[in-house]
C-alpha cells in the first residue's frame, strides 16, 4: 500500500534563491530540523545534480537520499536509498505566482518496509516536511 503527503509554504524569495538552497546539501542543516548533511562525492555547499547521494543525519537517524531529477529554478525529485520504506520519492515543486516570491509544495509517496505503519509514518512526515517548507521559505527570503 502507498501513502503520500504534501506540505506547502509561500517564500518572498525568487525560486532561483530556493532551489540554489535544495540543491546545496550544506545549506540544509540552516533551514530544517537536520542535524548534519554530507554528499557521497564533492562538496555539500557545491550544488549538487541528477544522481548524486546525499546523506542527512537527524539525531541517530541517517538518511540517504539520492537526487533523481533537477528542473533548474522548478523542481527537486529525490528517492529514499534506505531506511523505513520499501520505496520512497519526494519532490518540491516551485511556482512563481503573479504577485511574486515563490510557492513550494514539498510531497512525497512512500511504501514503508513495516505493515501496518504507514498513517503513522504519513502523520509523521507531514509534521517534519512541514518544518522543512517552512524553514526553506524563510531562508530563502533571508539569504
Amino acid at each position: 500500500m502507498t501513502f503520500t503527503y504534501s506540505v506547502t509554504a509561500h517564500s518572498g524569495a525568487n525560486p532561483e534563491v530556493v532551489y540554489s538552497a535544495l540543491v546545496r546539501a550544506g545549506t540544509w542543516p540552516l533551514w530544517s530540523p537536520i542535524d548534519a548533511a554530507e554528499v557521497e562525492v564533492g562538496d555539500p555547499g557545491d550544488p549538487q545534480q541528477a544522481g548524486d547521494t546525499r546523506i542527512f543525519r537527524t539525531g541517530r537517524a541517517v538518511s540517504h537520499e539520492r537526487i533523481v531529477e533537477l528542473v533548474t529554478d522548478r523542481r527537486f525529485v529525490y528517492e529514499n536509498v534506505n531506511g523505513p520504506f520499501r520505496f520512497y520519492r519526494g519532490s518540491v515543486e516551485l511556482a512563481q505566482p503573479r504577485e511574486g516570491g515563490t510557492d513550494i509544495v514539498w510531497s512525497a509517496r512512500f511504501a514503508p518496509k513495516l505493515p501496518l505503519s504507514g498513517p503513522l509514518w504519513r502523520w509523521y512526515l507531514t509534521r517534519f516536511m512541514r518544518r522543512m517548507v517552512e524553514g526553506l521559505a524563510r531562508y530563502a527570503e533571508d539569504g
